[in-house]
């Protein structure tokens, strides 16, 4: 824990947790000026020292280039910015969403768009905007998925010349379908515990450290998370059957839930990830704090934004206009972000 004062506030200088970090998503380049700029300026002030990019395939992929997103960065864009992370003394770390998260409003993303046979729903059209789809995932069991996927991350990983990685494999709802030839009549936990360990091992063999979200491994019947923060489509007997040296990103975003405690107690290392509401970002912090007390897994912290890169850094920089209604994500993101990193550094009131 970090040392305080007679206030109780921490002392600048001194971290209070091993990770503060950001999560900030984007899948095509945009304005790399300005993101230099925040990650050299504004990250260092806000005591950021973790900086996960969520660049799924908006890479300028040369070993199976079909995947790469339209505006993709390129390796040298990628250097920039790893660049910036170094002079403000900040760890970059990559994400590709795997399993999940393989479309959005019935557009498949690279993955899928270029190899649709890995698709775990091959029955549902590629174009289907299906509110009942909600995001595609692909097949862990087609045999020759991994070929591809494993080659995406390990260019991305060089690219980013990563020590760890995200792989994401949050909200996977399309898992162990009936109509998929190959995983009909399987356990979702079995499958889910088995793409989990295959990503962990093929990155573990490279030398990298293994991070991802925590909502597939909590049972929605055990901690009244919802279906979205907690699983209820029996993903969540997957927690007994992964490595543990798994970082667990748990995210939670209208309140706060003990389930760092419970991810320690499985002897997973974990973060808490808020997102846009100050108040239960506040109340993660005093849970992990506490934890922190008891337990060396509570990590600490990883703020998430949803908004897009060049978004949230002008809410940062006070340069949306609140008046905008499609600018609330950016702005509810960029007040808890500040909220909660004035915190960590003992400048706030703490949550009770």
């Amino acid at each position: 824990m970090a040392k305080r004062n007679a206030s109780g506030k921490a002392k600048a200088g001194v971290r209070e947790f091993p990770v503060c970090g950001l999560h900030i998503s984007t899948g095509h380049r945009g304005d790399l000026d300005l993101w230099e700029k925040f990650i050299r300026e504004a990250l260092p002030k806000e005591g950021v020292n973790t900086f996960v990019m969520e660049i799924n395939y908006g890479y300028d992929f040369k070993s199976w280039p079909a995947v790469a997103e339209q505006g993709a960065l390129t390796k040298e864009e990628v250097k920039r910015l790893l660049g910036a992370c170094r002079d403000a003394g900040v760890e970059l770390i990559p994400q590709v969403n795997c399993l999940g998260h393989q479309s959005w409003a019935g557009h498949s993303h690279g993955l899928l768009r270029a190899f649709p046979e890995f698709d775990e729903r091959l029955d549902i059209p590629q174009d289907a905007d299906s509110k009942a789809l909600y995001c595609r995932s692909y097949c862990p069991a087609h045999p020759k998925v991994h070929d591809v996927l494993f080659a995406l991350l390990d260019e991305v990983a060089d690219a980013f010349e990563a020590r760890q990685f995200h792989i994401g494999m949050d909200e996977v709802f399309l898992i162990a379908e009936e109509k998929c030839p190959r995983c009909r009549g399987k356990s979702a936990a079995e499958l889910f515990a088995g793409e989990v360990t295959a990503l962990h091992d093929h990155l573990a063999r490279r030398g990298l450290t293994t991070w991802m979200w925590g909502d597939r491994f909590i049972n929605s019947a055990e901690f009244p998370t919802g279906i979205w923060e907690g699983s209820g489509n029996n993903t969540w007997g997957a927690v007994d059957r992964v490595p543990t040296d798994i970082v667990v990103c748990d995210w939670h975003y209208e309140r706060a839930f003990d389930t760092p405690q419970f991810f320690a107690a499985k002897g997973f290392p974990v973060l808490a990830s808020p997102w846009n509401k100050p108040e239960a970002a506040l109340a993660e912090l005093e849970i992990m704090r506490k934890l922190r007390k008891k337990s060396d897994k509570a990590l600490g912290m990883l703020q998430t934004t949803w908004c897009g890169f060049d978004s949230f850094v002008h809410a940062y920089y006070g340069d949306l206009p609140a008046d905008n209604k499609r600018n609330e994500h950016a702005l509810g993101a960029a007040e808890c972000f500040k909220t909660l990193f004035a915190a960590l550094r003992g400048e706030t009131k703490e949550a009770p």
